[in-house]
């Protein structure tokens, strides 16, 4: 089963999980082209943080329904806009 992972901070885990960020976003850099372009997975893992495998809590299945490419001001970035891959995270597995 392919898999990507997703590490997140707390906020972001938790607003996924509860169903109101639909989206994680990762910068359009030389690394995150390599990991997402042209790829397809099975599933998502959104983590929050570098959780131990066996905590559930703390791990998140969700459905790969792939990306888009968007453009945003978002404060986590910097003040300028920035092209980013918005990975869909919506649907639990």
């Amino acid at each position: 089963m392919k898999t990507l992972h997703l590490n997140l901070k707390a906020e972001y885990f938790d607003a996924i999980v509860a169903g109101t960020k639909l989206f994680e976003y990762r910068l359009m850099t030389p690394r995150w082209r390599k990991i997402i372009e042209g790829k397809e997975f099975d599933q998502v893992l959104v983590k929050c943080g570098y959780p131990p495998r066996d905590s559930a809590d703390r791990i998140s299945a969700r459905k790969w329904e792939g990306y888009e490419v968007q453009t945003l001001t978002h404060p986590h970035f910097g003040p300028e806009p920035v092209t980013v891959f918005a990975i869909r995270v919506g649907v639990a597995l």
